[in-house]
């Protein structure tokens, strides 16, 4: 198993855990030198916040830990082809590396619908190392929408359980 591979299977269970709470199941690790320093799971449903995307928290999460907002010497993992917002933000961050597993063919901005991660206009520009563990990280998310399709909901506790202010 590559590197890759495995702080990808990181990010996939951090997906599974948002899936159990009815998020979209998307995880994300940030890794510096081999050590992780940020892993999060989107929380857009937890937090009633649009912009709590995986990626971005884990952005996040990284500038905290290593008290600094360039990332230019760290990797990020996520299970999906992150859309323009939080690739924006990567670009900001001044990301060095982005691996994602299954690409997103709506709304996928690091080379599916847009390329906002390496845009000739911008300023910076990220490796970008698609398709680790691809089939595992789009199968999930194939069956939480099956699930939201036939029952309206997905996952088992569908996020009241830590809903914040609630």
């Amino acid at each position: 198993m590559t590197r890759d591979e495995q702080y990808m299977r990181l990010a996939l269970e951090l997906a599974r855990e948002a899936y159990e709470d009815g998020e979209i199941p998307i995880g994300a690790v940030v890794v510096v030198d081999d050590s992780i320093i940020a892993q999060t799971r989107n929380e857009k449903e937890l937090r009633q916040d649009a912009t709590s995307h995986a990626e971005l928290l884990a952005l996040q999460q990284a500038a905290r830990s290593l008290q600094r907002w360039r990332l230019t010497d760290a990797t990020l993992y996520c299970t999906l082809e992150p859309c323009a917002m939080c690739a924006g933000a990567m670009v900001n961050a001044r990301l060095g590396r982005l691996v994602y597993g299954a690409r997103d063919s709506k709304a996928g901005a690091a080379g599916s619908i847009l390329d906002v991660v390496r845009f000739p206009g911008l300023n910076h520009h990220i490796q970008v190392f698609a398709g680790v563990l691809e089939a595992d990280c789009a199968r999930l998310l194939s069956e939480f929408f099956a699930d939201l399709r036939r029952d309206g909901r997905a996952g088992r506790r569908r996020s009241t359980r830590n809903r914040v202010g609630g």
